[in-house]
């Protein structure tokens, strides 16, 4: 049984990550004194959050992961993050039910070993469940950080009281949280979702080494658009700098620059492209787009004006995160408390 908040914390929850200034300070107040720890584990950037087990958060922590690739070192700052979580909440130690952790690829959730990641992080076969549980002695949980998005906002964002929907994450690369009947679905190698290497009209067939960018990644990912973006640019057909993010590019589009533009619209049609496979396949009603890259509304509507222009039979909803770049962290404590429910049930 899944340890959803209820209705009037899941909105306090929701108007928390959401950045709203409303919530009152008794409404932060722990139903029962216990608590849990949500992780965001990436490339550049760690991320926690401590929440009581109504899922209300009460504390952030968060700092750079750039150029740290050996996980002990990792584990090392989530203990470091979780005192000082502890420490801005006076909450004590022993207060602590469970830490969940979501991880940029693919994860064994049984087994609670993080199988391979990207060049970020090139991690390979690393047992990170029993690694936090060693570093912080409670019971730990892992899963994909777009599993845990697609979990967040199911949770407390755009996809909620959705039991089918698809969640996409685009930043530096891409991913789908996939949600059926309520359930996310890791597929049989825990690889269900990696769409980064999924072959549309437009990709590069060619062959992938383990943990490289995918043909759609290099398409629409963040580093890929950047890519194009270098490939395109001209001195004499644009006076933009060469070197911009994916997002920037996206800006300059909306404001009438061509070649920015140009880039938009070939991100829309192999975004839509994805979409539509997917939606023939799993028949779901909504798409989510989540990460740095899917929430910019440019990429948004231009993707949904694509849409409209294929089969009417499949005519998904598609939406952007109401979460940002915190529905990992709320998928994250969702773990979490999933994990201080079955535990309590095995103890009890």
């Amino acid at each position: 049984m899944r340890a959803y908040p209820t209705e009037e914390r899941a909105t306090v929850m929701q108007k928390q990550f959401s950045g709203s200034s409303e919530t009152r300070q008794e409404e932060l107040a722990a139903p029962d004194g216990r608590y849990v720890v949500g992780v965001d584990i990436g490339g550049t950037n760690l991320r926690l959050a401590l929440a009581d087990t109504a899922g209300v958060v009460l504390a952030k922590w968060s700092t750079k992961t750039v150029g740290i690739h050996d996980a002990n070192a990792i584990v090392a700052l989530i203990r470091d993050g979780v005192d000082q979580l502890l420490k801005q909440t006076s909450i004590p130690r022993s207060s602590l039910l469970a830490i969940g952790a979501g991880v940029a690829g693919v994860t064994d959730v049984d087994a609670g070993v993080v199988l391979a990641t990207s060049y970020l992080l090139g991690w390979r076969n690393i047992p990170l469940r029993d690694m936090l549980e060693l570093a912080l002695g409670i019971p730990a949980a892992l899963d994909n950080d777009v599993n845990l998005g697609a979990l967040g906002e199911s949770w407390a964002g755009a996809a909620k009281g959705a039991r089918d929907f698809v969640f996409l994450g685009i930043g530096t690369g891409v991913g789908a949280g996939i949600m059926l009947n309520g359930r996310i679905f890791h597929g049989m190698s825990w690889a269900a979702g990696e769409i980064g290497y999924m072959l549309v009209p437009g990709v590069r067939e060619e062959r992938v080494e383990r943990g490289k960018p995918g043909p759609l990644e290099r398409l629409i990912g963040g580093e890929g658009i950047k890519e194009e973006w270098h490939g395109l640019w001209r001195k004499e057909q644009t006076l933009l700098p060469q070197d911009l993010t994916a997002t920037e590019i996206f800006d300059y589009a909306v404001g009438g620059e061509q070649l920015a533009q140009v880039i938009l619209l070939q991100c829309a049609r192999t975004l839509a492209n994805a979409i539509y496979n997917v939606s023939l396949m799993l028949n779901c009603p909504l798409f989510v787009l989540g990460g740095t890259v899917g929430m910019h509304p440019a990429l948004c509507d231009s993707t949904r004006s694509v849409l409209l222009g294929r089969d009417l039979r499949v005519q998904p909803q598609l939406s952007c995160s109401s979460l940002g770049a915190d529905a990992q962290l709320a998928g994250a404590i969702c773990l979490a408390l999933d994990t201080a429910a079955v535990q309590s049930r095995i103890t009890s």
